[in-house]
């Protein structure tokens, strides 16, 4: 199989029109959860998710639990500074003729 590094996919996803940033979470499209493995440190996960339209394929590497404020009134949460977590994609295998 052979994949690509989607070097532009993780500043797409921060980069949304205005409109976009706009909009309730809970409305937003999902990706699929495909599978869920155990990370390399106690209470953490690494997921694999795939974008339903385009394919793109994302591992993400997170704690099980994460501190956040109440939801807002449009449905969004604040972590505060600290990272939880990190992110990979690659683009869909493509079928060799």
């Amino acid at each position: 199989m052979k994949f690509r590094f989607l070097a532009g996919a993780l500043a797409g996803m921060f980069v949304m029109p205005a409109s976009a940033q706009q909009s309730d979470w809970e409305t937003m499209p999902r990706m699929e959860l495909e599978w869920q493995y155990a990370g390399p440190l106690r209470d953490t996960v690494i997921q694999r998710w795939r974008d339903p339209v385009g394919g793109v394929v994302c591992y993400i590497y997170l704690p099980v639990i994460a501190s956040h404020s109440p939801p807002m009134s449009n449905g969004f949460v604040q972590y505060g500074p600290n990272g939880i977590g990190s992110i990979s994609c690659l683009a869909a295998a493509k079928a060799e003729d």
